[in-house]
This record gives structure tokens, sequence and C-alpha cells, in this order.
């Protein structure tokens, strides 16, 4: 430190020491203007009460209300209905508060005051699950009630906020539920509509359409194949039949065996014809066959009668006649029923061909019937399970099984307000006493244009000084500034002690709440 600092450091010093008594009245001001305000400013009393939220331990499904929700969401939105303007103004007037403000100010104004500057709603992450919840009040019976009615209106509004959205939340399934079954029955009217309709032609009948269409070719075929042998048979018997009526009018039975002995053969060439396409068990077989043996037996008859007269032989020929006449009528009837019964399959195979024709036809019609279908279902039978969770949930909150506020400690009746703290205002009063001391004597300081020492004059006159006469204080001069000085400290003193008296007073009434 060099000597213009020291120099300084002691200048402030000795101007401290000598105007002390300056800081001490002015401390002593300060502290009593402090405590005056203490006294005049209202004290405010605070109430909390511990709150804790209990998650319920039933969840049938992701519709319940707090479902995946943290503390401080729940809190927050429960806090809306709490603090909202009904709810205050109801506890402002059940406990008579801010009758003062209410006649200048209206109950709106009163409330956002009320919810911005009395009402704290304090979460912490590390207090877990429990939040806090405080008023503020001058009447300390007041804040507590007040802060219990809170905590109750917290576990009240949860209810029912709770109830509500499961209330609303199943209402809304059900009316969605409603509208989806709508819907899906409209749909499945149309398809079934439409199927009952257009059944044949649809594509899943396709195979069996199929199927049958070739089934009825080939019986169409068959018929057909029927059909042509009936014609050869027909053909046959009415060759036969023209060469017996020929034979009546010839006499001579050796041509007549003959002839007959050719028709015959006629008749067995053709039956090989047939065997090698049928079986023997085919219709046209049969009846050939039986035409055949009426040949055979009347070419044993011609023979073993050859030699019998005229008549006989032209009434056997006669009665062989009227048997040909007799199968060619009962071929013509076999035909006719041949020939309707295949067009009866000819109209069966173009129905068959015309349903298969337009299943492709029915096929995109039907996908694009059937398009949304698939996804209305899932729909409806999301919201079905959407339904029954939702009720479940209702029915979990009306019974008050989930998620709750309960009161883990109630408000208590505060003591101590909590400002004004005396503590904080002494102490600030004795560091305002203290500045404003040092400033005013510092302040002086400065208005004192005076020399206090040797520098100071050589430093205002560039001079040196040679020499410097002291302050030649008397005995008397000296005792009378020892009698001031004593006089000035008694009366600080006898100033603090009453200070601290009237403060102890006002403790002792409970005015001051320490």
């Amino acid at each position: 430190m060099d000597k213009n600092q020291y120099q300084l450091l002691k200048k402030y010093a000795d101007l401290l020491l000598r105007w002390d008594k300056v800081i001490i009245v002015v401390i002593l001001i300060s502290i009593s203007c402090g405590f005056v305000v203490y006294l005049k400013t209202p004290k405010v009393y605070q109430s909390s009460s511990l709150i804790m939220y209990e998650q319920q331990q039933i969840k049938p499904s992701t519709l319940t209300p707090d479902v995946n929700k943290k503390i401080e969401v729940m809190v927050n939105t429960v806090s809306q209905h709490v603090t909202s303007r009904g709810s205050l103004e109801s506890i402002v007037k059940a406990f008579d508060l801010y009758k003062d403000a209410l006649k200048k100010l209206p109950m709106e104004d009163v409330i956002v005051i009320m919810r911005d500057q009395y009402i704290d709603i304090v979460t912490d992450k590390k207090s877990g699950d429990v939040f806090q919840v405080s008023f503020e009040n001058e009447d300390p019976r007041k804040a507590m009630l007040v802060t219990n009615a809170l905590a109750s209106k917290f576990i009240e509004e949860n209810l029912r906020f709770r109830e509500e959205r499961a209330s609303e939340t199943t209402d809304y399934v059900q009316y969605e539920l409603k509208i989806a079954k709508e819907t899906i029955d409209k749909k499945e009217a149309l398809m079934r509509d439409y199927k009952l309709k257009y059944y044949n032609e649809m594509p899943d009948q396709r195979v069996g359409n199929m199927n049958r269409l070739n089934a009825l070719q080939e019986q169409y075929q068959v018929v057909q194949s029927n059909i042509q042998n009936l014609e050869q048979t027909r053909l046959l018997v009415q060759q036969q039949n023209d060469l017996q009526i020929k034979n009546l009018s010839r006499t001579s039975g050796e041509a007549e065996s003959n002839s007959d002995l050719y028709d015959l053969e006629t008749a067995r060439q053709a039956m090989k014809n047939l065997l090698a396409k049928y079986t023997p068990e085919h219709p046209s077989v049969k009846q050939l066959a039986k035409q055949i043996r009426q040949l055979e037996e009347a070419q044993g008859q011609s023979q073993s009668s050859s030699q019998g007269d005229g008549e006989n032989k032209g009434s056997d020929d006669s009665l062989m006649s009227g048997k040909l006449s007799g199968q060619l009528k009962e071929i013509e009837l076999n035909l006719k029923s041949l020939r309707s019964h295949g067009d009866k399959i000819q109209e069966q195979v173009r129905k068959y061909q015309q349903w298969v024709d337009n299943t492709p036809v029915r096929e995109a019609e039907w996908a694009a019937i059937t398009r949304d279908y698939y996804e209305l279902k899932k729909h409806y039978e999301n919201l079905v399970s959407q339904s029954l969770a939702a009720e479940s949930a209702e029915t979990l909150e009306r019974r008050q099984k989930g998620s709750q506020f309960r009161i883990v400690d109630s408000a208590y009746l505060p003591v101590k307000p909590l400002k004004p703290d005396f503590f904080k205002i002494m102490l600030s009063s004795l560091a305002i006493g203290l500045g404003g001391g040092v400033a005013l004597i510092l302040f002086f300081d400065f208005l004192d244009t005076s020399f206090k020492d040797a520098n100071e004059v050589e430093q205002f006159l560039k001079l040196p000084v040679l020499c410097s006469v002291p302050l030649v204080v008397t005995h008397k001069e000296k005792k009378r500034s020892q009698v001031i000085s004593l006089l000035s400290y008694f009366f600080c003193l006898l100033f603090f002690v009453g200070l601290v008296s009237v403060m102890v007073f006002f403790w002792q009434k409970g005015v001051v709440v320490i």
C-alpha cells in the first residue's frame, strides 16, 4: 500500500470515527421506521395441505381417463376446475372473503387476484405423487379453512371430472357404434339382395356351374348319339317293313327266304357297329337285338313252312308287317322324347353358359360392393370392444375405484405470518440505516471544503508546507467535548433501550411474531 492510499484510508477511518454518533442515530431511526412499517403492514398467514395422487390399480382399457398421464398433467387439469370462477366464487361467498375489495372491484377481478396472488399449487418431482396446496389470508383461521376447502375441491372435482370423462367417452363410443351398425347393416342388406338376385352368377358358383355345364354337354352328346342310333334302327325297321310288304305280293317262298336272310344279315352287321361303340345294356343295342331275334324267328318259320300252303304264308307275312309297323311307331315316340329332352338340355346349357359368361361381370360388381365392407366390419368390431371397455371404465369410476386425490396432511392453523417477516425487516432497516449514515457523512464531507491536513494544502497550492501548527484544545474545551460525547452516547443507548422495550412489549402482546 503506497502513502497516498494509506492517507486516504486513514482519512475515511478518521471521518467515520468522528461522525460515529451520526451513523448510530441514522441506524436507530431506520430501525424505528422499519418497526413502524412492520406494525403497519397487514400480517398475511399461509396454510398448506399435502395431497397425494393415487393411481388406480385396475385399468380395464386405454379409455381410462388418466391412463399414461403424469401427476403434473392431472394436477394441472383438475386445478383448472378447482380455480375456476364458479368454484372460487362459492369459496369467497362461503367464507366471506375480501369484503373491502368487493366494495371497490367486481367479483371477476377479485377472483383473478385471489387465483394469482393468494393460491399456490406446487408439484415437485422429488416428492413423487404428492403436491401442496396453499392459501394466504390475513385471518389465520380463514387461511386454514379455505386451504382445506381447496383440498376437498381437488377430490370432488377429480371424481366429477373423471366420471364426466368416462360418461362422455361411453356416449361418444355408443354414438359411433350406432352409426357404424347402421352403415354395416345397409351394406349387408345390399350385399344380401345382390347375392340373392345373382346367386347363380357369383364367383363362388363358377366351378359348380362349369361342372354342371360339362355334365349337360356330355348328356346332350349321349342324347344325340341315342337319336342317331334310333334313326338307324328306324331305317332298318323301315326297310324290313318295306320288304315284308313286298313279300306279301310274292308267291315264291324261296325268294322270300332269301330276302329275309339278306335283311337279317344287314341287321347283324348294324349290331356289330353298335357294339363297337356301346355296351350290350345300351337301349339302342337292346332294341336292335330284339329286332334280330324277330328276324331270326321269322326266318325259321319261313324255312319250316316253306312247303306249306300260300295262304298260311301270307298270314305270317301280314303279322310280321304289323309288328314292324308297331316298332316304327315306338321308335318315333322315342325319337320325339329324346329330341324334347335334348332341347331341354340345350336350354339348360345356354342358361349355365350365360351364368358362366356373366361371372366376371358379377365378380367385378361384387368387388365394388364389398370393397369397404371388411374395413367397416373391422371398425365395427373395434367399436364394440371399445364400447365394452368404456362401460367398464364408467362403472369403475362410478364405484370410485379410479385414480383419486387423497389428503395426506390437512391444513393447520398458522401461527407465524408469512408476511411481514420481522427479522427480514429489521435486518433490512439496519442495512439501510448503516448505508444511509455512511452516505450522509460522505455527503457532508463533500460539502466541507476546509483542509484537513498538510497534504491537502500542498496538493491544492502546489507548494511545500514548511510547518504545521496542531490544534490546541484547552482543558475546559476538552471536558466539554467529552460531556457532549457521553450525552450523545447515552441518548443513543436510551433510544435503543426504549426501542427494544417497545418491541418486547408488542411481542408479548402478540403483535410482533418472531
